[in-house]
């Protein structure tokens, strides 16, 4: 027993040393490539741009002679300049850029700013992660649920006229474009039939009900959940039923069987703790990606999460808040490793040796 702590300990401490290396060296790279191509410089100018706007602002009330404030100002832009290391090169800001990147401290956005008027990086990409969750991260949880159940009881059918039907709905839901998926829904339910909105999270003016505040929440995430929810369950639903065919016809399942072991305790036991490991890689690293949002999802709806946040960072060569999004989910990718590790750990055990 002590034995088996031990490996288990070990594995996940090697697993997540691992794991922070290779975050570590992901960010060296983006950081070297940013100081080399200039893009850091231009990074810190901004933040320092921003600061002095600001003690500007303070300095006007207190300082009425124009010279002084101008001398003023002078001083503390250079005093920031130090501060921020741009009286320095690149290659010798490396480990402040780093710990910058990793504090999410890259300043203010160019052109963006959060619900409450802030352009602080940080704030932004804060407000907007709740909304990617909602929607991008719901639709994967719902079509993990109906993947699992749907897939290992058609996989119970293989060949039938279900199995087919089921095949051709996953080539169909997997080949369409959900960007284009949307469209056709936005087309069809908020334009011809109008049960839904077809942009936003909430009416202009929002209501100022709670209760009628969260329906109306329900109301405009509906059609773009919906959306996900087409164009991913049929893929979610034809890899569950695969894996589960293909274990299904293994020699020890047939032995199982055999043995007149109850078709229930089969399926649980020799098909389903087989496949959990496959299984579970789709689910965390799909909810590790949710976290990115759907960038053409949310843009097509105008729902403002993650994704929308991307697209307008990129449209407005916004080099800080690319940074910041591209570190968010680089973290969030390697926290889902781990986890993915440690629930490996518990489905099969022989991967702590």
């Amino acid at each position: 027993m002590a034995y088996s702590k031990l490996g288990l300990t070990k594995t996940l401490t090697y697993r997540g040393i691992s794991l922070v290396i290779v975050l570590l060296g992901v960010l060296f790279l983006t950081v070297l490539v940013l100081g080399a191509t200039g893009v850091s410089d231009r990074i810190l100018n901004s933040m320092l741009t921003e600061e002095l706007r600001g003690i500007r602002q303070q300095l006007i009330t207190q300082i009425k002679d124009v010279e002084q404030l101008n001398k003023a100002l002078e001083s503390i832009k250079q005093q920031l300049i130090i501060a921020y290391g741009l009286d320095r090169p690149w290659y010798e800001r490396l480990p402040n850029m780093m710990l910058k990147i990793i504090t999410l401290d890259l300043g203010s956005a160019k052109n963006i700013q959060s619900f409450s008027g802030s352009k602080q990086i940080s704030v932004i990409i804060l407000e907007r992660l709740p909304n990617t969750i909602l929607l991008v991260t719901t639709a994967i949880i719902i079509n993990f649920l109906i993947g699992l159940f749907a897939g290992t009881w058609v996989a119970t059918k293989p060949g039938s006229i279900v199995d087919r039907l089921v095949s051709l709905y996953a080539a169909i839901s997997y080949a369409i474009p959900t960007w284009w998926l949307g469209l056709i829904n936005i087309l069809v339910f908020a334009f011809y039939f109008r049960l839904f909105p077809y942009t936003g999270m909430f009416s202009a003016p929002p209501p100022t009900d709670p209760l009628l505040r969260f329906l109306d929440l329900l109301w405009h995430v509906s059609l773009p959940l919906l959306t996900l929810v087409i164009a991913l369950s049929g893929s979610w639903i034809y890899i569950t039923r695969s894996l589960t065919v293909t274990t299904a016809q293994e020699d020890f399942v047939n032995v199982a069987r055999a043995k007149g072991l109850p078709e229930n305790l089969v399926q649980r036991r020799y098909i389903v703790r087989v496949v959990a490991p496959s299984i579970l890689t789709n689910v965390i690293l799909g909810l590790a990606g949710s976290i990115g949002g759907a960038i053409l999802t949310e843009t097509v709806f105008g729902w403002p999460g993650m994704g929308q946040l991307y697209y307008e960072a990129i449209v407005s060569l916004d080099e800080g808040l690319i940074l910041a999004l591209t570190y968010v989910f680089t973290l969030v990718y390697v926290i889902a490793r781990f986890i993915l590790e440690v629930l490996y750990v518990i489905v099969d055990p022989r991967v702590r040796y």
